[in-house]
C-alpha cells in the first residue's frame, strides 16, 4: 500500500497528435523522449507515459522504434515506462508488438468505445471527429498478450460507463488484484472534467483500486488539485496541455511535473520514489 502523504506521478511525455508547432518542447526522437523523461523524473515523476513517434513527428508503433526509446530511457533514468497500445486503423498484433518485444513496466489499456472529438467555438466546427472503437475483442486481446509477457494494464477510462467494463475481465481473470485505473477527463464524447463527475466516478470503482487523472487542456490544474485533495494519483505532461496556471507555455514536461509536485506538497504530499510506485502498482523488476 502507499503511505496516503504520497503521491505517485505519471508524465505523458508526447502524445501522438501533439507537435513542435503547437509546443516546441514536444519531443520526437528516442534521445528527445529519453531526455524528457528525464527531465520529468528529476522533477518528481515515478512514471512516464509514451506514444512513440518517426523522427518527423508522425505517430508511429514501430517496434523497433519503441525498443529504441526504451534503451534511451533507460540509459538516464529509472523511471517506470508506460507504453501506449492505443491506436485507430491499427492491427491488433502491431498494436501490441512493442509491449511483447520490448516489454514496459506498465502498457495503456483503453477500456472502453467513444466518439472521440474536439469542437472550436471560435470556427464553428469540428477540428476533429471519430470514433474511438475499443470492443471487448480488442481489450481481451491486448490483456492476454500484456499478462504473457509481465506487463500490468493501465486502464484508461474516458467515459463513465467505462468503470463497469472492468467487471468482465475480472470475472474472466485476466484483471486480478488491485487495478490501476486512469481517468481521464474532458475530451469531447467521454466525461467532463468536473469535481462531481470525478467523486462519482471514484465512488464506483473497486475498494482498493489505485486510481489517477488525467484532465486535459485548461482541466489539467483544477482537476489534478481535486485529485490529490482526494488522496488520489495525478498525471501531468506535454500530451495533455502545454501550460502552467498562469498561462505560460513550458519549455519542457519536467516543468509541468514541477508543478505538480509543487501542488502535492502544499497540501502534505510528496513524491513517490519509484521504489515506492513500483511496490505500490506491484509491478516487476524493469526488463
Amino acid at each position: 500500500m502507499l503511505s496516503p502523504d504520497k503521491v505517485i506521478v505519471t508524465c505523458a511525455l508526447t502524445g501522438a497528435v501533439t507537435t513542435k508547432k503547437q509546443c516546441p518542447a514536444i519531443p520526437y526522437t528516442p534521445v528527445e523522449i529519453a531526455e524528457e523523461a528525464r527531465r520529468a523524473h528529476e522533477a518528481g515523476a515515478a512514471v512516464v507515459h509514451i506514444h512513440a513517434r518517426e523522427d518527423s513527428g508522425q505517430p508511429t508503433f514501430r517496434k523497433e522504434v519503441f525498443a529504441a526509446i526504451k534503451e534511451e530511457t533507460r540509459k538516464r533514468s529509472p523511471v517506470i515506462l508506460n507504453f501506449s497500445t492505443g491506436a485507430v486503423g491499427l492491427p491488433m498484433a502491431e498494436r501490441v508488438a512493442h509491449i511483447v518485444e520490448s516489454p514496459p513496466e506498465i502498457g495503456a489499456l483503453n477500456s472502453g468505445s467513444l466518439t472521440y472529438a474536439k469542437y472550436s467555438k471560435k470556427r464553428k466546427a469540428f477540428v476533429f471527429d471519430f470514433v474511438f472503437q475499443n470492443p471487448f475483442s480488442d481489450i481481451t486481446y491486448l490483456l492476454k498478450r500484456m499478462n504473457e509477457a509481465g506487463v500490468k494494464p493501465e486502464c484508461e477510462m474516458f467515459d463513465v460507463g467505462h468503470v463497469q467494463n472492468l467487471e468482465p475481465l475480472f470475472d474472466l481473470e485476466l484483471l486480478s488484484g488491485n487495478a490501476d485505473v486512469n481517468l481521464v477527463m474532458g475530451v469531447l464524447g467521454g466525461m467532463p472534467a468536473t469535481t462531481k463527475t470525478l467523486a462519482f466516478v471514484v465512488s464506483e470503482l473497486r475498494p482498493g483500486t489505485m486510481w489517477k487523472t488525467t484532465p486535459i487542456s485548461e482541466a489539467t490544474w483544477p482537476i489534478t488539485g481535486a485529485a490529490l485533495a482526494m488522496g488520489g494519483q495525478i498525471r501531468v505532461g506535454l500530451e495533455d496541455n502545454f501550460y502552467l496556471p498562469d498561462g505560460k507555455m513550458v519549455g519542457s514536461n519536467g516543468d509541468l511535473v514541477a508543478h505538480a509536485v509543487m501542488m502535492a506538497r502544499a497540501i502534505g504530499r510528496q513524491p513517490a520514489t519509484v521504489e515506492e510506485a513500483r511496490a505500490a502498482l506491484a509491478l516487476p523488476s524493469p526488463k
